[in-house]
């Protein structure tokens, strides 16, 4: 055991040191027959009680037992934010991933994310629609929000007027998703092209790009790490690093 092994170890360094306190008291009896004088006797003499004091003082003290670890004590206060450790702890269902395990699941690492409004997180599927009103589909509330506490993510669309823009504000913070901070409406940007569109995700240097549009998602495999094309058709030869789904909650499910 330590605590045991600490002890002998201990008692044997007692037993060395005095072991070399005999020796030199044996030497310092020799040498005070070989010295005559008062002052060498003295100084010898003197030497020699404290010697003899030191020796005592050692024989005399035992080796203090030392005493064995107590219980850990459990750690107090609110655990630090480690994602990595949170994203390992076991759903309360073995057999069913939690919505934040799966989006890093899906995520594969991918830490910065953009992605388009129309069909994705709108039930609208043109801007023509957008310019008289946008509604978020209910099913990709949650899955956004952790998303974004998970990475960085910017929403974005082609529109034709302000007013879309304004409806689709509207929309996202009617639906809450602006009230936990991962996601602010400065995060939510607007072009009136698809260039314009394929040029915010190269400049973000996305890490993951969601879009309903073929010609986006074929123009970006070269510069994106990975992509979700959502449509219910089909993609044909996309590459490899471009998923297919016919929606995003699909894809994260």
């Amino acid at each position: 055991m330590p605590g045991l092994a600490a002890d002998q170890d201990a008692v044997s360094l007692v037993r060395r040191v005095s072991r070399a306190l005999n020796r030199r008291l044996t030497d310092l009896v020799g040498l005070l027959f070989h010295h005559k004088s008062a002052g060498s006797l003295g100084a010898v003499a003197g030497f020699a009680i404290a010697v003899v004091f030191a020796w005592k003082f050692l024989r005399s003290s035992p080796a203090r037992p030392r005493r064995p670890p107590g219980p850990k004590r459990p750690l107090v206060g609110p655990a630090a934010p480690d994602s990595a450790a949170r994203d390992a702890a076991e759903p309360a269902n073995p057999g069913k991933l939690t919505t934040r395990q799966i989006v890093v699941k899906r995520l594969g690492g991918c830490r910065k994310v953009t992605c388009q409004l129309l069909g994705v997180v709108f039930e609208e599927i043109t801007p023509q629609e957008l310019q008289t009103h946008a509604t978020v589909r209910p099913s990709v509330v949650e899955l956004l929000l952790e998303i974004a506490k998970y990475c960085d993510l910017y929403l974005m669309e082609t529109v034709l007027d302000d007013k879309s823009e304004e409806n689709a504000l509207l929309a996202l913070e009617s639906a809450g998703l602006f009230k936990t901070g991962g996601l602010m409406k400065e995060k939510v940007l607007f072009c009136s092209s698809e260039v314009g569109r394929t040029s915010f995700v190269r400049q973000l240097e996305a890490d993951f790009h969601i879009d309903t549009s073929l010609d986006i998602i074929s123009q970006l495999s070269r510069f994106i790490r990975c992509q979700l094309f959502v449509s219910s058709i089909e993609g044909g030869q996309l590459a490899g690093n471009v998923f297919n789904s016919p929606s995003l909650e699909q894809f994260f499910s």
